[in-house]
């Protein structure tokens, strides 16, 4: 943040005494704490309702700031909608995972059962609409209870599409009436959609996205995925754990930004699993047949398939279209992917104007990073606090059947910065004892890696990246993302004692290094 709106948050942080604002929307007065100047009607406007918009509303709020926020879901191009939440808790992380957990309690049923001594049917069937009932059940609950949550918080929640007039000034209809709102501060946390190729004939008529895929009323049947990113493989992996017949057209490499090794294991369980992954292949038109009413998809590399839906997972455009963000002088927009620039504190080109979220272009797209980026702007603008959001070292998990979590620099990231004579790479692989009596897990151990700068001085064995493949991934990771920002080293997970028996406790225990030459595989504690 530059040092002109840095004091100006400093000088908007300062009690103010309690009164009347000024400021009133829709003829209500606003009583709270006046932080801005009384021209204002509030002293933050927040766009988006999303994980991002909810923290960075509520925290400045809790701060004693007067804030509203703007939230409308536009329709997907197949006429899906939902409620306040933003694509997490609505459409993505939350009923992903959902999903995930009941293809996975499926083949805990059908592979795993009978092997601790449960007498269940050979065949286990799968009820489609009970599923999608139960998650959207859900999904609808936490979004009463975000209204509710804002409506506690004394933020006004405004459920209309909102635009810039200036730096200052928002303008939305509401009732059909065209109204504007004014703001000492406002943050732009519009998140994204998925990006569906326009350039694919049929693609935007004919596919679906995950946007839809979690509230179809049935089965999508054989489905085609289309794309190489996590949420392909996500889809794919849940959809073909429920029964499904997948396939998954990968442009180059399935999960290109993770570590390759790991990522490799991640692909090669999907496909032993029945997923068919087409690699170097994309759509080149997509059709429904006439004869038969599937979608006829035409492959670029001259193969063809009929499919009864085309989910497209090639990634996703910021939400910023309609924005109106040209009335802000300074502001810059990436053209490819409609994200804004804000590379230092949030702040974009335009002042009192910030981004967080999935919208900041060149930043992590996840939910956790929109909630403290939004948090630490809040505490910037109306507490006086000067910290920032720290975009490294941040832990995701892919949520495939075989999960992959990760936490900073993956072994090609490291061997490129650092050489190979400046890297270790720590491995495992071992079995997993909650599968290690099922005959249909013992072919896909879990994986254990841990990438160490070697020489460096000071930074000698200290830990770069830590890489896990195996059940419960991202529980593994998100505490060994804590030991990564301390400046953990090799040495100091070989010194704490380990759980026993659990697959963290590998993490604990490792030795062998690929410089070693000697094999990872275990066969004992």
């Amino acid at each position: 943040q530059t040092p002109e709106p840095q004091a100006r948050c400093m000088l908007l942080a300062r009690p103010l005494r309690l009164g009347k604002a000024r400021g009133a929307l829709r003829g209500r007065p606003w009583a709270r704490g006046t932080m801005a100047a009384p021209e204002y009607d509030f002293d933050l406007l927040v766009i988006g309702g999303g994980s991002g918009g909810l923290a960075c509303s509520k925290k400045a709020a809790a701060l004693g700031a007067r804030v509203a926020l703007f939230d409308k879901v536009k329709p997907s191009p197949q006429g899906s909608t939902w409620g306040l939440g933003g694509c997490c808790s609505q459409v993505g992380c939350v009923p992903k995972k959902l999903m995930h957990y009941g293809s996975l309690v499926g083949k805990a049923m059908a592979q795993d059962a009978r092997a601790f001594g449960w007498q269940v049917p050979e065949e286990v069937t799968q009820d489609w609409e009970a599923l999608v009932e139960t998650v959207q059940n859900h999904v609808r609950q936490t979004s009463f209870r975000y209204r509710v949550a804002l409506k506690s918080a004394k933020v006004q929640y405004i459920n209309a599409l909102a635009s810039f007039v200036d730096a200052h000034t928002l303008e939305y209809t509401l009732g059909g009436e065209t109204r504007r709102a004014t703001a000492a501060h406002i943050v732009i946390a519009v998140g994204g959609r998925p990006h569906i190729p326009p350039d694919v004939p049929g693609a935007v008529e004919l596919a679906i996205t995950s946007d839809d895929v979690f509230q179809l009323d049935s089965a999508p049947g054989k489905t085609l995925c289309v794309g190489g990113s996590y949420i392909a493989l996500e889809c794919a992996g849940f959809l073909a754990g429920l029964g499904l017949e997948v396939t998954v057209l990968v442009r180059s490499v399935p999960l290109r930004a993770f570590d390759r090794d790991c990522a490799d294991r991640v692909a090669a369980h999907l496909e032993s699993r029945g997923v068919r992954i087409l690699r170097g292949v994309q759509p080149a038109s997509i059709e429904r047949s006439a004869a038969s009413g599937a979608l006829a998809v035409a492959f670029t590399d001259g193969g063809r398939g009929e499919f009864d839906t085309v989910l497209a997972a090639i990634g996703r455009t910021a939400d910023t279209a309609q924005l109106g963000l040209g009335a802000l002088p300074g502001v810059e927009v990436n053209a490819s992917n409609g994200k804004v620039a804000a590379p230092v504190g949030e702040q974009t080109g335009a002042p009192h104007v910030y981004a967080i979220g999935d919208v900041v272009d060149g930043r992590p797209e996840l939910t956790p990073v929109a909630i403290q980026a939004g948090r630490l702007l809040a505490r910037r603008l109306f507490a006086g606090e000067t910290a920032a959001m720290d975009y490294h070292l941040v832990p995701t998990t892919v949520f495939t059947p075989l999960e992959m979590g990760t936490v900073g620099l993956s072994e090609d990231e490291a061997l490129a910065r650092f050489g190979e004579d400046g890297v270790d790479v720590y491995l495992s692989e071992f079995a997993a004892l909650e599968w290690s009596l099922s005959e249909r897990r013992k072919d896909h151990p879990a994986y254990a890696k841990v990438v160490v700068r070697r020489g460096g001085g000071a930074e000698d064995g200290r830990v770069l990246g830590l890489h896990f493949v195996g059940p419960s991934a991202g529980e593994v990771i998100q505490g060994f993302a804590v030991a990564l920002r301390l400046g953990a080293t090799i040495a100091d997970l070989q010194d704490t004692v380990g759980i026993h028996p659990t697959i963290a406790e590998e993490f604990t225990l490792l030795k062998v290094t690929r410089r070693s030459g000697e094999s990872a595989a275990k066969t004992a504690c």
